[in-house]
């Protein structure tokens, strides 16, 4: 027996539906949830829907119908055996299992439906990129437009420019597969971005206005914050227009999904600035290269980067705290290394070792306009403290290269494997948005592409798990201490040693 329960969130009431043998799905909204007369998604309920609709025609015509989906007759397919996504097929959050295990939470699979609720003359679809740059950003874009124009023969396509204010400050461009043909060649996004800017009435009144139905947001988790309470605002007013997130973010910090696109590509180019810090260090006496990574939260590229170049002697993240002086510190590992190996390489995170870094409690809390914690530039200051300390030791002349390749890590255009992810993530949001999903992001969960209700992808972050096999594995490879947990170990020697020496008196 299958229920479904509306529950309560700040923002969205969660659709849940629940099977037997522990089956939960966390369903995604769908437009004929809150529009009076649409007819619902399933096959019965469209049989039940065609069968009452022959009937009220002989009083009254309804102006909402379903379609069949033109890719039936798209002559691309017609070597498929199953496109069509089977309604009720779903995505585990969670594979690894035993006998005994419930069978868990699981999402709705990601495809094209049988059914579509959109006509393509009717569609006048928006495309809007918003916060930092990413690689891929582009693909997105080029797939989403030829996505909706070969697939589904949509021509009407607005780029909105300069992220959410380009909305109400009517900033847009026409979007055609010509226009946009090589646009994923280039790094940044074609329809610029910007951080802000979010005004959920002026954004809302400009779709309707515009008379714009299936909106495709690209952008972090504070993006999806804003694509969420569009969506809520359209739902309370009762429009047929589908709001989808499709996720971005470099640091790889946005939950549920496997990764997010740009993440290959943005680990691949750290390599090359880890490698040039491995050539200055390996060249000079004692040289030691400090390489800066993006990760404000969290330490996904440092990490990756770090398991990928094996060049690396110690990374530093936001998830694993560490200090510099004394026993078990920065200080003492970087000087035991140099005198192993006679050189070193340091990565950190531009998040980590903030609490350090801070001069003063007013700079901890200072914040850009996404809302993100303006961050003190961790890689000049321990490059700084690491040079003082050796000065002051007068044991060992070092030479210090810093390499901060942060921008240059962003704008690149994405690799192939990007390409290809990037690929799916928009023709997985152009199905859905088609079918009459709505208020979802598209997203890769243990390798299948699934669609995940906004309230679980703005629900928190994606973080490191420094208690996890993959930072075991890191520090494996750079064998260096996890310092937090060597210094409460030194601390805990101490004291049994003061005790035992107060125990001899």
């Amino acid at each position: 027996s299958t229920i479904y329960i509306m529950g309560s969130s700040p923002n969205s009431k969660p659709k849940i539906v629940r099977g037997s043998a522990g089956y939960v799905l966390e369903d995604v909204p769908h437009m004929a949830d809150y529009i009076p007369d649409l007819p619902a998604s399933s096959p019965h309920n469209y049989f039940n829907f065609t069968l009452s609709l022959s009937l009220s025609l002989l009083f009254f015509f309804i102006i909402i119908h379903i379609y069949s989906n033109p890719l039936q007759t798209n002559p691309a397919y017609s070597v498929v055996k199953q496109y069509f996504v089977h309604v009720d097929d779903s995505v585990p959050q969670k594979i690894i299992s035993n006998k005994d295990s419930p069978r868990g939470v699981h999402f709705r699979r990601a495809g094209p439906r049988q059914r579509v609720y959109f006509e393509a003359d009717d569609v006048q679809a928006a495309i809007v990129t918003c916060g930092g740059l990413c690689p891929g950003l582009n693909t997105v874009i080029r797939e989403l437009v030829c996505a909706l124009y070969h697939m589904y023969g949509v021509k009407k396509i607005l780029g909105i420019n300069g992220g959410y204010k380009g909305f109400y400050a009517h900033n847009t461009i026409s979007l055609t597969p010509k226009n946009v043909n090589d646009i994923h060649k280039r790094g940044g996004t074609v329809l610029g971005s910007s951080r802000g800017g979010h005004d959920t009435t002026k954004i809302v009144d400009s779709i309707q206005d515009r008379g714009i139905n299936q909106v495709y947001i690209i952008g972090g988790d504070g993006t999806q914050r804003g694509a969420d309470r569009i969506f809520e605002e359209i739902r309370r007013r009762r429009l047929k227009v589908a709001v989808v997130g499709i996720p971005k973010t470099i640091d790889n910090d946005i939950p549920v999904i496997d990764k997010s696109f740009g993440f290959d590509t943005a680990v691949e180019e750290a390599q090359r600035a880890i490698n040039a810090a491995h050539v200055e260090a390996e060249s000079g006496e004692n040289g030691i290269g400090v390489v800066k990574l993006m990760g404000r939260y969290s330490g996904f590229i440092a990490m990756y980067a770090t398991l990928a170049s094996r060049d690396v002697d110690c990374c530093l993240i936001p998830e694993s705290p560490f200090y510099l002086e004394g026993p078990g510190g920065l200080f003492e590992f970087a000087e035991k290394r140099l005198k192993e190996n006679g050189h070193m390489v340091i990565v950190i995170a531009e998040g980590a070792g903030q609490e350090l870094v801070s001069e003063s409690i007013q700079s901890m809390h200072k914040q850009d306009a996404s809302g993100n914690k303006l961050l003190q530039d961790v890689g000049l200051w321990i490059s700084q403290k690491i040079k003082e300390h050796f000065a002051k030791q007068k044991t060992m002349t070092i030479n210090l290269k810093y390499i901060d390749p942060t921008y240059m890590i962003r704008a690149v255009p994405s690799n192939a494997s990007d390409n290809v992810y990037c690929t799916l993530l928009a023709q997985s949001a152009v199905h859905g948005a088609m079918a009459g999903y709505t208020g979802f992001t598209s997203g890769l969960v243990n390798g299948r592409h699934a669609y995940i209700p906004f309230y679980r992808i703005i629900e928190g972050q994606n973080k490191v798990v420094i208690t996890d096999r993959m930072w075991a594995r890191l520090l494996s490879s750079t064998n260096q201490p996890s310092f937090m947990i060597s210094k409460v170990l030194i601390e805990e020697k101490r004291e049994e040693e003061e005790e035992n020496n107060e125990g001899q008196q």
